[in-house]
């Protein structure tokens, strides 16, 4: 499923922190109704990716480093899975069996490409902010 669980827990995290401020970990996840330990997880991979900030302890949590005007939903569902493709034949580097045994080129695998392209191209048209209905998102 191309928005699971972990990226609509993101969503929520960045819906949160749309607002500019810095959230400790404990408020966001009871704001957002997000388990504690797969927040840490998915802030993990939204520092990384330089969409935020965290620190731990006293005075500590969690903000925004990114204009959600910039990030779109295209970019958080790769930086959180890499497996974004709607049929494993589209990933890099994949070894179609069906097409080996048949020296044959696969329409089924023509058609998929084509849809993906237009998947990721739709997905890249939206921003975190639009999805938002136009909160604030520039980070302070």
């Amino acid at each position: 499923m191309l928005i699971n669980r972990e990226t609509d827990y993101a969503l929520r995290i960045l819906r949160s922190l749309s607002d500019g401020r810095k959230h400790p970990m404990k408020e966001l996840c009871a704001q957002e109704d997000i388990p504690q330990q797969f927040a840490y997880k998915i802030i993990g991979k939204l520092s990384a990716a330089g969409f935020t900030d965290s620190t731990r302890g006293v005075g500590g949590g969690c903000s925004l480093t990114r204009d959600l005007r910039e990030i779109t939903l295209y970019d958080l569902i790769c930086i959180l899975d890499t497996d974004h493709y709607i049929n494993a034949c589209l990933k890099p580097g994949y070894v179609c069996d069906w097409k080996e045994k048949n020296c044959s080129i696969c329409s089924f695998h023509s058609h998929l490409l084509q849809i993906q392209a237009d998947l990721d191209r739709e997905l890249k048209k939206h921003t975190i902010r639009d999805m938002l209905g136009g909160a604030k998102s520039v980070p302070k």
